[in-house]
C-alpha cells in the first residue's frame, strides 16, 4: 500500500486565521485520504515566489485566499472555464512535470451553502452582490448558473463593477438574468430577497457598506468572511430585520469541492459543517 502523505496548503495574507487546515484533516480522516495540509503566509508582493517555493517542497495543490486569488489565475499554465469568466483563482493543483492548473471552487461552494444548508432557493430571486474583487469574481458565475432573476454587482469602484458584468454578460443573457452595476449609493427603492457582502469590509470589523433599505423582511444577508469578521455585517442584518448567516458553510463547501478535484473523492461536507457549528465559540 502507499503510504506517502500528499502535501497541501492554504497560501494568503492575513492567514492565521483560517480554518482549512482543520476542514481538509477532517476530509482526510473521514474519507482515508493521507494528506498534509498547511498554513502559508506569503508577504503581499511574495505570492509566486511562496507558490513556486511549496511546489518544490514537492506541494501537490494550494488554495488561495485574500489578496491573491487574482494573481492566482495568472500564475497556471491552465485555467477552468470558471476562472477564465472569473478571472480569479481558489484551488491550485501543482503537477509532477511543474504545470500550474487552476480553478475556482469559491461559487460552487456558496450556491450551495444558501441552497442546500440554508435551505434558500436562489432560482427567481433578486440579489445583490457587493464588491467587484476576486470574492466576488469567483461567486458570479455560480450565481448566475443557479437561476436568480436579477443581480446587482455594486461596487465602489463602479468601472471595477462594470468589467465584471462585461465579463459575465454573455453567460446572463445565456440565463435570463438581468445582471447591471452599480455604484454603493443604491437607489433607496432598491431591495433585494439576498444580499452577499464579498468586500472587505468585513476585515475591518465594520458593518454592510450600504444603506439598510437594501434588505427585505427576512432577506439573507450572507457574508463571506466568517467568525469575528462577518460579526460586524451579521448584527446589521439582525437589527435590520434580515437573516444573517456568515461564510462559514461557503468555506467547507469550497473546500469539498476543491478535495474532489486533487483526490477524486468527495467528502461529507455537510458532516463537516454541522461539526463546525457544533463546537463553542
Amino acid at each position: 500500500m502507499n503510504q506517502a502523505v500528499d502535501l497541501y496548503c492554504v497560501l494568503g495574507n492575513p492567514i492565521a486565521h483560517s480554518l482549512s487546515p482543520a476542514i481538509h484533516a477532517r476530509f482526510a480522516e473521514l474519507t482515508g485520504e493521507r494528506i498534509r495540509y498547511e498554513r502559508r503566509l506569503a508577504p503581499v508582493d511574495g505570492f509566486a515566489q511562496g507558490l513556486r517555493d511549496f511546489a518544490a517542497q514537492g506541494g501537490r495543490g494550494c488554495n488561495v485566499t485574500v489578496p491573491f486569488k487574482i494573481e492566482a489565475a495568472r500564475c497556471a499554465a491552465r485555467c477552468s472555464g470558471r476562472v477564465q469568466l472569473a478571472g480569479a483563482a481558489n484551488t491550485l493543483s501543482l503537477h509532477a512535470d511543474g504545470s500550474v492548473h487552476a480553478d475556482n471552487t469559491d461559487g460552487l461552494g456558496l450556491v450551495a451553502d444558501i441552497t442546500r444548508n440554508a435551505g434558500v432557493p436562489l432560482a427567481g430571486c433578486d440579489l445583490l452582490l457587493l464588491g467587484a474583487g476576486g470574492a466576488a469574481a469567483g461567486a458570479l458565475g455560480p450565481l448566475l448558473h443557479a437561476g436568480a432573476r436579477r443581480i446587482t454587482l455594486a461596487n465602489r469602484t463602479l468601472a471595477r463593477a462594470e468589467a465584471l458584468v462585461q465579463a459575465h454578460s454573455a453567460l446572463a443573457a445565456q440565463r435570463k438574468t438581468e445582471l447591471k452595476a452599480q455604484t454603493l449609493l443604491l437607489p433607496d427603492a432598491a431591495s433585494f430577497d439576498i444580499v452577499i457582502n464579498a468586500t472587505a469590509s468585513s476585515l475591518a470589523g465594520a458593518d454592510a457598506p450600504v444603506p439598510a433599505s437594501v434588505l427585505r423582511p427576512g432577506s439573507l444577508a450572507y457574508d463571506m468572511m466568517y467568525g469575528p469578521a462577518a460579526q460586524g455585517f451579521l448584527d446589521w442584518a439582525s437589527r435590520h430585520g434580515a437573516t444573517p448567516r456568515d461564510g462559514l458553510g461557503m468555506l467547507v463547501e469550497q473546500a469539498a469541492e476543491a478535495f474532489l478535484l486533487w483526490r477524486g473523492v468527495r467528502p461529507p461536507s455537510a458532516r463537516v459543517l454541522a461539526e463546525m457549528q457544533a463546537q463553542p465559540g
